[in-house]
């Protein structure tokens, strides 16, 4: 008879739930999970707007790069966005660490995501952010 036993009181060891697929892990990270918040805004205001749009190129990077002059009275960017000119489409750039340093919840960085994005939209085309969504609350 062999005993199997908990030597230091760690409970059961490994994964607690057996992937279907090995190559696909069963939690998925901070940052995809972002994406995703990010990836559903994105394509419901884009459908939205896209007459009026044009070319447009959407991303998430992890923190802007600040310049060493700036001081500690200078925010940090939540967004950035890059006109476009001829064949070269706009950008906008949403940066992720800045939004979720600033969250708490899952709700509170939908809510600064949709802000950000709505924001950026409505500069592009020159119109009020309340026109763009009407959940947009500054």
């Amino acid at each position: 008879m062999t005993r199997h036993r908990d030597r230091h009181g760690r409970g059961t060891r490994g994964p607690m739930a057996v992937p279907t697929d090995p190559k696909v892990p069963v939690l998925r990270t901070r940052r995809e999970r972002f994406d995703d918040i990010a990836l559903a805004i994105v394509t419901e205001i884009d459908g939205r707007w896209q007459s009026r749009l044009g070319l447009i190129e959407y991303a998430v990077e992890e923190s802007p790069d600040i310049p060493k002059e700036w001081t500690v009275e200078d925010h940090i960017p939540l967004g950035s966005l890059e006109r476009g000119s001829g064949a070269k489409p706009a950008r906008l750039v949403i940066y992720r660490r800045p939004i979720v340093h600033r969250c708490h919840t899952r709700a509170e960085v939908e809510a600064m995501v949709l802000m950000v994005v709505v924001e950026q939209i409505a500069d592009l085309l020159g119109i009020a952010a309340e026109d763009v969504d009407p959940r947009y609350q500054p």
